[in-house]
Formats: structure tokens, C-alpha cells, sequence
């Protein structure tokens, strides 16, 4: 159900100002004479992808009994007492008054959530009364602009947060149900089918010296330590001038829809020759696909020299897979077994971090921490403003930031908050989407 907030506060602190803007009408009438707002108000507020019952509140003051002020108060106290959430507006201009304090006591008794705003906080000046702010017992104040809608994107967030913790989550499907799809593709001669078959403990798929022996996408379904799993034995994939024949690219165009289809792609090396051009085609097809990935390098059973030869692919790694960065890279030998279990495990691992979700707040409070280390370019004398950050979706995860001129934002700074957000966030070798959109204030319906 959808959060029911009402707004309270004195007289003439911008609640009206408040509730047009989240119903994105002029439903309220506002002035700047105290005391316009008389009855209680309901509305259908809005911030981006957040519904809520919104109610606009006379300003709750002391009064005789029976008269129109007490009667107003005790509209203000009907919403409280109605509401899930409390906006407690103040003015960040004048500072905490005798008022202020004196309602902060009412709202305790009715042991409501209270977020506090701190509205026309649009001065230097007003870093005042936010300080003081925090002496009513409410936690940080919210900076806020009514009038401009400055501050919106914070209310987002601890609105957010409060219906995710009121609303329990639907039932989803658990996803540990469904089988995870795991691809392994690499060259032709890699050991992908003698790799498939030490996995599901049985000659599954052909194998043999000669390159190209499979030709088909082989669907295996298969279980591991309990999980279920459908692995994908696909056709080596070789240099395009050197593909020839029609079985060939039809093989080719099987193995890349395995890749599009998978949840987890393993990029199969191999340990004589690894590295070569073909593989980083292919590794960054598969960042461009958004796949989890790890890397495996296969016939180690055979390297002489194992440990300065991991040391040079992990260099190798980091220097030809920049967009990759912390792929894991495992060893092994289809035709041993050894190193299986520790593939299956970096596999599990990328899978969980692919699926990752991050709060809306933490990322906010890192976007903020980013922008400011490393301010976005000015162009032609004006800087670009990126403003408020959510993520969309996951696998892989995507975020969504809004921004004045997205096509002006350079590669290498949208480069930079992927890295920053890979680093800061622990995903290790994960695809991460960012996408700009075009709006000055995703929370304005008149953008």
C-alpha cells in the first residue's frame, strides 16, 4: 500500500508550497500570510517512481478551546494520527522558535516517523538553523526548497525507505530455482567440451584433437553441490577472416546467442597461447552482451613453471582487460579435474554480484562523495550538473543518473563513476550499465 504522508509544521513555513509541488498541481492555496490553510487537503503525491497519499495540514498551534484555531489544530492532529510519515517542516531562514520545539513534543506522542525539512534553505545563511535542527530529536534535517524543488532527491530516499520498510516485499520467485545458465566459449581446441564433460561426469560431448569437432550450442542440464544448472558447450569461435563456410557461421551465430542467453559466461583460455587476439574479441563481446564472466584457463596440468606463468596472466589481465577489472581467473584441467571446484565457486560468486542491488541511499550518498573528488567537466564555461542516482536493474546492475546535457558527458568521466562505482560498491569483474538522462529535475512533471 502506498505511503499515507502528512505535512505539519507552523504557519507559514512553505507546506502548501510543499504539497502543489509533490501533486504536481496548484491544488493549495498558497500566500505569504500566515494561517491561509484552514481544512486538511489530500492529494496523490509523486517523486519519480514513489506514490503516496499526501495531506496538507493548517499549522498546528496552541489555542483556546472552541475556537477556529483549535478546531484547525484538531484537523492537523486527525491527519497525524492517520499517517504513516510526518514531514516536519521548518524555516531554515529563522531558525528553530519556541513553536517549532513546542510541536516536535506533539509529534513524539504519536510515535509516527518524522522526516524534518528544513525549507528555503536556499542561502549560506540557513546552515544555521540545520544545525539546530538536529536538537529537536528527529535525526539530519533534509536541505529543502519548496519554491525551487531543491533537496526533492533526499526526501526520495528517506521516503523510499521508510515504504520499503512498511511494505513487505512480494513473493518473488526464488532464484535459486531456476537453473543458472552457464556458457563456455572460447577458441577452437580450447578444451571446452573435455571441460564440460569432467563437470557433468560423463563422455556428454565429442571430443577429440581435431578443432571444430562441435558444431551445435549443447544444452546439458546438470547439478552442482545441490544447485541446479544448465550448462552450454558451444562452437569455437574463431578469427573472422578466417571463418569460412556456411556449418561454420551458423555454429558461430549458436555460440554468440549462448553468450546473449547465459547467465554466466566462462571465457575458456588456453594456457599454451593465451591471451591472443581472438580472446579479447571475446571478452569484450561479452561485457558489451552484460554477462557475468569468469575466466578460465584450462590445460594447466601441462604448464611448466605454474607459478611465474599465473603471475604473468594476472598482469596480462589487468593490462588487456581494463573494462574487466578483478575478473577472477581460475586454473584448470578439463582432463584432470582439478581446478573445477574452484571455477564453480568464482561462477556462483560473479552470478550473486551480478544480481546485486544497492540502496538508493547508499548510492547517493557515494555519487555525492564521487561528484565532489572529481567534479564532471565544464564545457564551453558551464559545468555539467549530474544530479540524483538510482539503480534500475540488475543483471547487470544499471544505474540511472539525470543529467543537464548527457551528450556532453565525456567516455572517460562516465568511465571514471563506473570504475569509482565497481570499487566502491565490491564488483569485482562485473559489466556495470550508466545511463544519462536527459532532465534538469527528474522529480519536476514540468521538466
Amino acid at each position: 500500500m502506498p505511503l499515507t504522508v502528512a505535512i505539519v509544521g507552523r504557519p507559514n513555513v512553505g507546506k502548501s508550497t510543499l504539497f502543489n509541488r509533490l501533486v504536481g498541481r496548484k491544488l493549495a492555496l498558497v500566500d505569504d500570510a500566515p494561517g491561509v490553510t484552514r481544512d486538511r487537503r489530500e492529494g496523490k503525491g509523486n517523486i519519480a517512481d514513489l506514490d503516496f497519499t499526501l495531506i496538507d495540514t493548517a499549522g498546528i498551534e496552541d489555542a483556546r478551546p472552541g475556537t477556529l484555531q483549535a478546531r484547525m489544530r484538531e484537523q492537523s492532529e486527525s491527519a497525524l494520527a492517520g499517517c504513516d510519515v510526518a514531514l516536519f517542516m521548518i524555516d531554515a531562514r529563522t531558525g528553530i522558535m519556541a513553536d517549532d520545539e513546542r510541536l516536535a513534543r506533539n509529534l513524539r506522542r504519536f510515535g509516527k516517523p518524522v522526516i524534518v525539512l528544513a525549507n528555503k534553505a536556499e542561502t549560506k545563511a540557513a546552515q544555521a538553523a540545520l544545525d539546530e535542527a538536529y536538537r529537536l530529536g528527529f535525526g539530519a534535517p533534509i536541505p529543502f526548497s519548496a519554491s525551487h524543488g531543491d533537496g526533492i532527491d533526499g526526501l526520495y530516499e528517506a521516503l523510499s525507505a521508510l515504504q520499503s520498510q512498511m511494505t513487505p516485499e512480494p513473493a518473488a520467485e526464488d532464484e535459486d530455482d531456476k537453473p543458472l545458465k552457464i556458457a563456455i566459449v572460447g577458441r577452437p581446441n580450447a578444451g571446452k567440451s573435455t571441460l564440460v564433460n569432467a563437470l557433468v561426469g560423463s563422455e556428454r560431448v565429442l571430443t577429440g584433437p581435431e578443432a571444430g569437432i562441435t558444431r551445435d550450442a549443447i544444452s546439458i542440464p546438470w547439478k552442482w553441490r545441490g544447485r541446479e544448472c544448465e550448462l552450454f558447450d558451444t562452437a569455437g569461435i574463431r578469427k573472422k577472416v578466417r571463418s569460412g563456410g556456411k556449418i561454420e557461421k551458423l555454429s558461430v551465430a549458436d555460440a554468440l546467442r549462448a553468450i546473449a542467453f547465459a547467465d554466466v559466461v566462462v571465457l575458456l583460455l588456453d594456457a599454451s597461447s593465451p591471451f591472443d587476439k581472438q580472446d579479447l574479441h571475446l571478452a569484450d563481446l561479452i561485457v558489451k552482451e552484460g554477462r557475468a564472466i569468469v575466466i578460465g584457463v584450462n590445460k594447466w596440468d601441462v604448464v611448466e613453471n605454474p607459478n611465474t606463468t599465473r603471475r604473468m596472466l594476472d598482469e596480462e589481465v589487468e593490462r588487456l582487460l581494463p573494462q574487466m577489472r578483478g575478473v577472477p581467473l581460475v586454473t584448470l584441467s578439463g582432463a584432470t579435474g582439478s581446478g573445477i571446484d574452484r571455477m564453480m565457486k568464482a561462477i556462483l560468486r560473479q552470478y550473486d554480484l551480478w544480481t546485486t542491488r544497492v540502496s538508493t541511499g547508499k548510492l547517493n550518498r557515494w555519487f555525492e562523495a564521487a561528484l565532489t573528488n572529481n567534479p564532471p567537466p565544464a564545457v564551453s564555461g558551464r559545468r555539467i550538473k549530474l544530479r540524483f542516482l538510482t539503480q534500475a536493474t540488475v543483471k547487470p546492475p544499471t544505474f540511472v543518473t539525470f543529467c543537464s546535457r548527457p551528450e556532453l558527458v565525456p567516455e572517460s568521466y562516465q568511465r571514471y563513476l563506473v570504475n569509482d562505482l565497481r570499487r566502491s560498491f565490491a564488483l569485482p569483474g562485473i559489466p556495470i550499465r550508466l545511463l544519462l538522462r536527459a532532465k534538469r529535475n527528474p522529480f519536476d512533471k514540468d521538466d
